[in-house]
């Protein structure tokens, strides 16, 4: 049960408050203890320290952690308290990552069959030299995997639904599948919005 609760995601944002990263909340009370970040109240946008913060009682059916002598309330966002820079665009290159980005479905069909009817295709293949890269991976179903086989779309007479890319990151690509209510106060449409999207 703790170890759960310390995996749940916490949004970092940095200190113009611009999301830049998801942590574990492991990490969020490291950098709280720290005096790196400090906690922000999805209510009030209030501000608290590692000591403020310990002394607040969960919310009544809210996440808690444990300690010896009481609950803590689990952070949901923080804000570095020394960095400003904007978040830098770059999405690790992962399956999961890819099913993110093409919303779990079948780039040249369009169906959406669930994830084990799924595969990753490469558009040039890579028995003509295709790279597993962003822009060259999509996802296919089983189906239209098979009919593409080791040809170009052109070559299979096949039409993508839409041209693969690298991804803007979003805190969709930093996390589980845990969607957490509050971040919608701080992240903008183009954040938010996409990110339900894609999780559902």
């Amino acid at each position: 049960m703790v170890s759960g609760v310390l995996e749940r995601p916490t949004l970092v944002l940095n200190r113009n408050w611009q999301p830049v990263h998801v942590a574990t909340v492991a990490r969020s009370l490291t950098l709280l203890w720290n005096e790196a970040a400090q906690v922000i109240d999805p209510d009030d946008f209030r501000l608290y320290n590692w000591s403020d913060w310990a002394q607040l009682a969960p919310k009544e059916g809210e996440p808690f952690i444990r300690t010896v002598s009481s609950r803590m309330r689990v952070p949901e966002v923080l804000t570095l308290t020394h960095h400003d820079k904007p978040r830098q665009n770059a999405v690790t290159f992962s399956r999961r990552n890819v099913f993110k980005r093409d919303h779990a479905t079948c780039q040249y069909c369009g169906v959406r069959p669930g994830t084990e009817e799924l595969t990753i295709d490469h558009v040039l293949p890579r028995a003509q030299g295709g790279l597993t890269t962003w822009e060259n991976c999509v996802l296919a179903c089983v189906a239209c995997n098979a009919r593409k086989a080791n040809r170009t779309p052109e070559q299979a007479n096949m039409k993508l639904k839409k041209l693969p890319h690298r991804p803007a990151w979003k805190p969709l690509y930093d996390t589980s599948a845990i969607r957490v209510a509050s971040w919608s106060r701080f992240l903008s449409e183009a954040y938010w919005t996409v990110s339900l999207e894609e999780t559902a």
